[in-house]
């Protein structure tokens, strides 16, 4: 019986593990890009440096993206389907909670083209928005 997640780790090269199975199937079912130890919490009991590795690998494969967020921890979360790993297709605005903490892709939301000036050379550019999410900042409703 074929299994979609199998399927996708051996698409991107990624030989398909008990572990890895378990981390991309954590990833997939959460919104919000989750650090290192989210995933750990989510999978007890675990290794943190499988867990660690194979978030590595990864990103190393273009299957996840890591985003420094400011929080102290880097987060991850899957990439768009025509990442690959020369070349990272998750040029969107990635946007912290300051209220639940919880950061997310908002892959309609485009990095906007900058042009540095003279000699510098970019090699990797992301954009971190703060503030808070729409879950937080939506109107609560009023007891009675």
């Amino acid at each position: 019986m074929p299994h979609p997640q199998e399927d996708l780790l051996i698409a991107k090269q990624i030989a398909p593990t008990a572990m890895r199975l378990l981390v991309l199937q954590v990833l997939q079912q959460h919104a919000a890009a989750l650090s290192l130890t989210d995933v750990e919490q989510l999978l007890q009991p675990v290794d943190r440096v499988t867990v660690h590795r194979t978030l590595k690998t990864f990103t190393e494969k273009g299957l996840a993206h890591r985003i420094e967020d400011g929080s102290g921890a880097a987060k991850y979360a899957l990439c768009e389907p025509a990442c690959t790993p020369e070349l990272h297709q998750d040029l969107h605005v990635h946007f912290f909670c300051t209220s639940c903490r919880e950061t997310s892709c908002l892959p309609t939301v485009a990095v906007p083209a900058i042009t540095l000036p003279g000699a510098y050379q970019v090699q990797e550019t992301s954009l971190v928005m703060k503030g808070r999410c729409a879950r937080c900042a939506a109107p609560t409703e009023t007891m009675q």
